[in-house]
């Protein structure tokens, strides 16, 4: 199946059906150009969308804990990923398809005019040599046509007896002059009509044959050009598909990842305040100076157990407490700065971020010890090898970290001593609780600021805790029983108590002793006024005693 053989005729049909591929050539290229375009703008607005609903985190307070925030997190790093194969299928599609087709159809449509100009000018020398060619016949026809009107004239001439010699013999010199032309003209259209016999073979049998076999071949690489590129855009969405199987399984897992259980544990330990539940209110009496008759129906009480309740602290401290479902405490409405022992928030938070606080420091100290050792060893070298370093210029540096150390462990000994505090007040609220729970149907008898009952007393008058900045609700729970004394001490040195969380001292002063020194080279102690405090173990003298307590 040749065109050259089959298609001899079809010059007009087979320049414009090559025109007909170039131009859908052209418009399949917009159409990937536009494919590309497309896939662009979905990506764009894929990564707007992710980068939209991502979290702005500000803090490490804000970064998300709960397993469905985080499942959601990671869905949107996966489809971020996801928009990157759009982006690579989009650039696949814009340079190695469009790029490459718009090139190949430059090139076409020059190859096409090449060829096409070389079958023009092999049809115009064949029209001109059919132009000679008739020129050549009719010329011939002419000139056959004079000589038989010169041999009519001659034979005329010859048999006319008036006619004079002369005139027969003109006649007979144009008879043979224009039988002369006419075999010369004969001559001459022989020739021409075998040359244009000759080049009409060579143009249908060789040359157009080859201009045709040219356009077909190169019209058979554009056909095969387009298989390729319609390959090649399947084969930039199928390159990608790996991956984004990858990013489905992501957030496939994402989604498996979600534990309910967890998150709500998660709640319970952000909003946890550890304060305790209120009690139950005390009836009180405004009757009792109301003289009429008991009756059956009359609710009594009688004047001494009326005398035992303190009307302003009962019902204030029950007002105070009921903010589980109704009045919100003042430190939730509002909250004032942060403080340094995180007074400010609940008894469960506070714990929390201390023990956070101290882990931190722990970490900080960690490295500060392995710079130091570091730095020792170096001096080691700097000894031993002089010609490597001066061992003295690493003093101030080793001087440096001492000193962070000792500011880290004295930081960490004040969060230790704030955290111990905050657990025993966290125990001791839990065993009172528990004690309340136990004495709940007891009817007679004093309310204790927790909400139990008690008969003692004595329990009623409380020693006033410390002055100390902390936030509005410490009124809470800052009402526990001081800690015991456990003997008693006498300043032999005067101490400033600058740090925070140290005890002032004047020398002479005595002091209850509340907690012995625990190897750190620091003993708590509490003045007469109530003030506590850490004090240098090395600046007093101690004497422990059994049966001491503290006023």
């Amino acid at each position: 199946m040749s065109w050259g053989t089959e298609l001899w005729d079809q010059f007009d049909n087979l320049e414009k059906h090559t025109q007909w591929g170039i131009d859908f050539l052209d418009r399949y290229a917009k159409f990937v150009k536009e494919r590309s375009e497309i896939e662009q703008a979905y990506a764009k607005q894929l990564r707007n969308l992710v980068k939209k609903y991502c979290p702005k985190r500000a803090t490490k307070d804000e970064e998300p804990r709960f397993t469905s925030w985080l499942a959601f997190y990671n869905i949107l790093n996966e489809l971020n990923d996801y928009a990157g194969q759009r982006e690579v299928v989009a650039e696949d599609i814009g340079h190695k398809i469009y790029t490459e087709i718009m090139r190949y159809t430059y090139e076409l449509k020059a190859e096409r005019k090449s060829h096409l100009q070389e079958g023009r000018k092999a049809q115009q020398y064949l029209d001109m040599c059919l132009k000679q060619m008739d020129n050549s016949k009719r010329k011939f026809e002419r000139e056959c046509r004079e000589a038989e009107k010169a041999q009519q004239t001659f034979e005329r001439l010859d048999n006319d007896t008036n006619a004079t010699k002369s005139d027969v013999e003109k006649a007979k010199q144009q008879l043979n002059l224009r039988t002369h032309m006419a075999d010369e003209s004969k001559n001459e259209y022989a020739a021409q009509l075998q040359n244009f016999n000759a080049e009409q073979h060579k143009h249908f049998y060789i040359v157009i044959p080859q201009v045709f076999k040219h356009l077909q071949e190169m019209d058979e690489r554009r056909t095969t050009k387009l298989s390729e590129c319609y390959k090649g855009f399947a084969d930039a969405e199928r390159k990608v598909i790996p991956i984004i199987s990858k990013c489905l399984e992501g957030m496939v897992l994402a989604g498996k990842s979600v534990d309910e259980r967890r998150d709500s544990q998660i709640v319970v330990d952000c909003f946890k305040s550890g304060f305790e539940p209120p009690g139950d209110h005390p009836f009180e009496d405004y009757s009792q100076h109301i003289y009429r008759t008991v009756s059956d129906g009359t609710i009594s009480t009688p004047k001494q157990e009326v005398m035992r309740n303190d009307p302003k602290m009962t019902v204030g401290k029950a007002k105070g407490k009921l903010w589980l479902f109704g009045k919100k405490p003042k430190w939730s409405l509002r909250m004032g700065p942060a403080l340094e022992d995180f007074s400010h928030l609940p008894p469960e938070q506070r714990r929390k971020r201390l023990q956070q606080r101290i882990d931190e420091l722990s970490r900080e100290l960690q490295k500060e010890n392995d710079q130091k050792e570091a730095l020792n060893k170096m001096k080691d070298v700097y000894e031993k090898t002089p010609q490597m370093g001066d061992p003295s210029s690493l003093q101030p540096k080793i001087a440096e970290t001492m000193i962070n150390i000792e500011k880290l462990r004295l930081e960490i000994h004040k969060n230790e001593t704030w955290l111990s505090e905050v657990e025993n007040k966290v125990l001791q609220r839990s065993e009172r609780r528990h004690s309340a729970e136990t004495n709940h149907l007891v009817t007679q008898g004093r309310e204790s600021p927790e909400g139990s009952y008690t008969e003692d007393a004595t329990q009623e008058v409380r020693v006033q805790p410390q002055p100390h900045v902390h936030s509005e609700f410490d009124d809470e729970f800052d009402d526990d029983d001081p800690l015991p004394a456990i003997g008693h001490c006498k300043a032999i040195y005067p101490f400033d108590g600058n740090n925070e969380g140290t005890l002032t001292m004047k020398e002479g002063d005595v002091m209850y002793i509340i907690e012995e020194d625990k190897g750190d080279g620091w003993t708590r102690a509490r003045k007469q006024n109530g003030d506590e405090g850490y004090v240098p173990t090395s600046y007093i003298d101690i004497t422990l005693e059994k049966n001491s307590k503290g006023s």
